[in-house]
Order: structure tokens, then C-alpha cells, then sequence
């Protein structure tokens, strides 16, 4: 079992690369709409200390340990020593886990859907998951991460699991706020609610309402916490292989927002019918004043690629 082991090991480490790569059509300054692309990356890994490194659906930075994790659909988590000045000047892998519960053992495959990802202001690694709703906190030192140290109380509208269109849309992304604490967002809205409208929950039971994209099956896949307290989220649309994939993202003014509906901003909307290479973007983090990293998901085939994009919001 531990030839096997060291082998995945270095199978990884083999086939293991960050390369520069491009996904922008031609911009002037690298600027498009109110974002400047400074970085873009490929993520190749096969494993990571014998866990494989692929589906990544959600990034969260730590920036007084400079740690950039990751974590997979399939219950994994990454972390990366990373460093962001005008462009990534170090992104290297540090450790590999399962994501496990209170008893170290490993979630049962319905209860590992690992989606969302954050880190409070106490440097705690948050982590919510589809399938089964839940939100834990699971990171406490190099002994026990990735174990499940507690469990968060959902607010009543979320604990439904047939509230939910399925089992695959539920908590698909996470934040976490000064002001608010944890904020979560479903893929798409509950079945209760209208499809045009989105709704991030807070888990004191405060909500906020906003606008869906118009593009067909617009789901809200990752969100983050801006320096003026307000939310960027990622809104994705796939159709089908004959119809763009566009990636968008978006502020919500949630700050001091008084009506049914909270006003938002496009700031970039990213097509493949007009020269992007975007894949299945499905996470976001802030990782300095006006930065963040989106990473995509890749579907664990040949087809897709983990990319590691940074930009500033102007």
C-alpha cells in the first residue's frame, strides 16, 4: 500500500505544472468592461500527496500566511503557499487532506460535495456543501485539517432539503462578512422563489434579493466579500455545446439596500462566442484591495483545464 502511495506521489509530481496561459481576447492595457486581468494560469497536477487534485469549486486566501486553498467537489482540500503582487509571483502546493468528520473519517460520497470555501476573521477555514446542506468550519492545525471541528445552524429556509430545484443547486457558494458573519448562496434560487431572482442568505436570517443574468440557466456559483462591504459574485451560463458559455461578474450593492431588490453592476461579462477561452468557473477570493483570483473546475477530463485567473476590480 505504500509503494502504491509513493507512486501516486510521483506520478503527480511528473506530470505536475503552472504555466501562463491565455484566455482574454486581444485588450487594450489587459482591460475589459471594469476588470484588468494581471495573471493567468493553468493548474496541472494529477495528485497532491496521493489526493487528486481536480473539480475545483471554490478558493479562499489567508493573507497574513499567505496560504491559498482550494477545495474539490469530491471532498478535498488544497492549500498553496501564494504570493500576489502585479502578477502571481509564487503559487506553490504545500499539503493535500480529504475532508472528514468529527470522528476522522472520511464524508460518505452523498455528504462530500464540497462547494463553497472562506475564511472568517479569525483565520477559521469555512466550507459549505451541495447534496446534503451543510456549512463546518474544518480547519484547526496541520494534525486535524480538513477534520470537521463544528457544524453551523442553517437558517430555517435552507434546512428544507426539498426546497431546494436539487440536491445539486444547494449551497453552492460561501462569504464571509464583517458586518453580517457567513453569507451562503444557493446555485439557484429555492424552488419557493422566482427563477429570475437571486438571494444571498446570511445565517442570522437576514437576506438580500438581486437580479439574475438573462442568459439561459444564469446560476450564482461563488461570491466574495468587497473592500466596500459589498458582494462580488460569479454568475455562470452553459446551454449546451452549441451556445456560449459566459461568465459574469457582478457587484450587489447589499450595503444600505432598503428595497425588494438591491441594485447591481455588471463588471465584466466573459463569452466564448466573442474570444474567450473561459472554462467552468466556480470559484472566487479577494487576495488584496481590489484583487481576486477566480479558479475553474475541470470536470475531471481531458476536455477542461484548472485555471487560475487574477484580476483587479477598477
Amino acid at each position: 500500500m505504500k509503494i502504491f502511495f509513493w507512486f501516486l506521489i510521483f506520478l503527480g509530481a511528473l506530470s505536475a505544472q503552472i504555466t501562463t496561459v491565455q484566455i482574454t481576447p486581444k485588450l487594450t492595457n489587459h482591460q475589459f468592461m471594469q476588470i484588468k486581468i494581471l495573471d493567468q494560469k493553468q493548474l496541472a497536477f494529477d495528485y497532491i500527496q496521493g489526493v487528486k487534485f481536480a473539480e475545483l469549486s471554490d478558493v479562499g486566501y489567508d493573507p497574513k500566511k499567505h496560504i491559498l486553498y482550494f477545495v474539490g467537489d469530491e471532498g478535498t482540500l488544497f492549500s498553496f503557499r501564494a504570493l500576489f503582487h502585479n502578477t502571481i509571483t509564487q503559487l506553490k502546493p504545500l499539503s493535500a487532506n480529504t475532508l472528514k468528520n468529527k470522528k476522522g473519517k472520511r464524508f460518505k460520497k452523498w455528504k462530500r460535495d464540497s462547494e463553497g470555501l472562506t475564511l472568517d476573521g479569525k483565520g477559521k477555514l469555512l466550507i459549505s456543501f451541495e447534496g446534503k446542506a451543510k456549512i463546518g468550519w474544518f480547519h484547526k492545525n496541520s494534525v486535524k485539517r480538513g477534520n470537521l471541528i463544528r457544524k453551523y445552524k442553517l437558517p430555517r429556509v435552507l434546512r428544507n432539503p426539498s426546497g431546494y430545484r436539487s440536491k445539486n443547486k444547494s449551497l453552492e457558494s460561501l462569504a464571509w462578512h464583517k458586518r453580517y458573519g457567513i453569507l451562503t448562496a444557493t446555485e439557484w434560487p429555492l424552488k419557493k422563489d422566482d427563477k429570475k431572482y437571486q438571494t444571498i442568505y446570511a445565517l442570522n436570517g437576514k437576506k438580500w434579493h438581486f437580479k439574475a443574468e438573462p442568459e439561459g440557466r444564469s446560476g450564482l456559483v461563488a461570491m466574495e466579500v468587497m473592500d466596500d462591504g459589498n458582494i462580488l459574485v460569479l454568475e455562470r451560463s452553459y446551454t449546451g455545446l452549441l451556445h456560449p458559455l459566459v461568465i459574469t461578474l457582478k457587484k450587489v450593492y447589499i450595503q444600505n439596500c432598503k428595497n425588494h431588490l438591491c441594485p447591481t453592476q455588471v463588471l465584466a461579462k466573459m463569452s466564448t462566442h466573442e474570444g474567450w477561452s473561459v472554462d467552468n468557473f466556480e470559484g472566487l477570493a479577494r487576495v488584496g484591495k481590489n484583487r481576486y483570483v477566480m479558479v475553474s473546475d475541470n470536470g475531471d477530463n481531458f476536455f477542461e483545464k484548472t485555471l487560475l485567473i487574477y484580476f483587479e476590480v477598477l
